[in-house]
């Protein structure tokens, strides 16, 4: 999967899907994979000087990838689709000017209390043993850019960095998670509950612990049969209650927290004890998973009256 954040970013690859024949491309690569330059330029009917400048396009932006194949007949090119999936982000930044943003890394939180399976791993190593649970006090924790617990939570302190004699009106917080199975289950459901200063915001149930196919910026080293990609989720607070990717999970809203420019905000991720799924979480960050980002954060504001 492709995480295209802004318009501008995606640019390429809408360049590159304004062609009714790049598309008739896509879909003969779809339907019959590893086709060769010869085989496409039979099916659309054009020559192969023509079809060369449509697959150049395709593979600069991305949407498919050429390998060399050697047989009897000499050196063939052969074309495949890379992506499963392309994600738009159509939010513009610019349309509110009073908007902080910012990321967390996925080893700064600030507290933790976790149980195994469990661990940690930068984007070129693990760090220290897994199902250790003393080594989310390690020091290389803070490189970590995935980690995973069967029960227990981990918070983070989220940068309040916006302007003096401003109140806080909304919180986006972004994240890639599943469970945390043995190995993978991709059924293994999980309710991760969401908090604010320690106020239960409500919770998502992840359906499983993805191993089907291989997380898109998951490392090479990484193990095959461990988890290699979570589901994007938007976890948002406003006025109006708690929402989950655009559905509302909880009656808390903003107001009930009081936050402003001089507020210390506290993000906890848990699976308690007491949960109908007690599933583990895995939470991937740049480097890991189908989206290279870490924790994002977005905090809208305007004037104490």
């Amino acid at each position: 999967m492709l995480h295209i954040t802004s318009l501008d970013e995606g640019l390429n690859i809408f360049k590159a899907l304004a062609s009714e024949v790049r598309l008739e491309i896509i879909k003969l690569l779809l339907s019959n994979p590893d086709m060769n330059m010869n085989e496409l330029a039979s099916q659309l009917n054009i020559t192969n000087g023509a079809l060369t400048g449509h697959i150049k396009k395709l593979e600069d932006s991305g949407l498919i990838t050429i390998s060399n194949e050697f047989s009897g007949h000499g050196n063939q090119k052969k074309c495949s689709v890379s992506l499963s999936k392309i994600l738009i982000d159509f939010y513009d930044q610019y349309r509110n000017p009073n908007m902080f943003q910012t990321e967390i890394k996925i080893g700064q939180y600030s507290n933790y209390d976790i149980y195994p399976t469990c661990g940690l791993a930068s984007s070129n190593k693990l760090i220290g043993e897994v199902d250790d649970a003393r080594y989310f006090s390690h020091p290389e924790r803070y490189d970590a850019d995935i980690l995973w617990f069967t029960k227990g939570y981990i918070e983070y302190i989220v940068p309040n960095f916006i302007p003096n004699s401003q109140k806080i009106d909304q919180i986006s917080i972004s994240a890639e998670l599943a469970s945390e199975a043995p190995g993978t289950n991709d059924i293994w459901p999980s309710d991760i509950h969401f908090y604010l200063n320690d106020v239960c915001l409500g919770t998502w149930t992840s359906p499983g612990d993805f191993g089907d196919t291989k997380g898109i910026f998951t490392p090479d080293w990484w193990f095959p049969n461990w988890n290699q990609y979570g589901l994007l989720k938007l976890l948002v607070v406003n006025e109006h209650g708690t929402f989950i990717d655009g559905l509302q999970i909880s009656d808390i809203t903003i107001k009930d927290f009081n936050f402003d420019y001089k507020s210390t905000i506290k993000f906890k991720l848990a699976i308690p004890d007491t949960a109908e799924h007690v599933g583990g979480l895995t939470i991937f960050g740049k480097n890991f998973g189908n989206y290279n980002q870490n924790i994002n954060v977005r905090i809208s504001y305007s004037p104490i009256k």
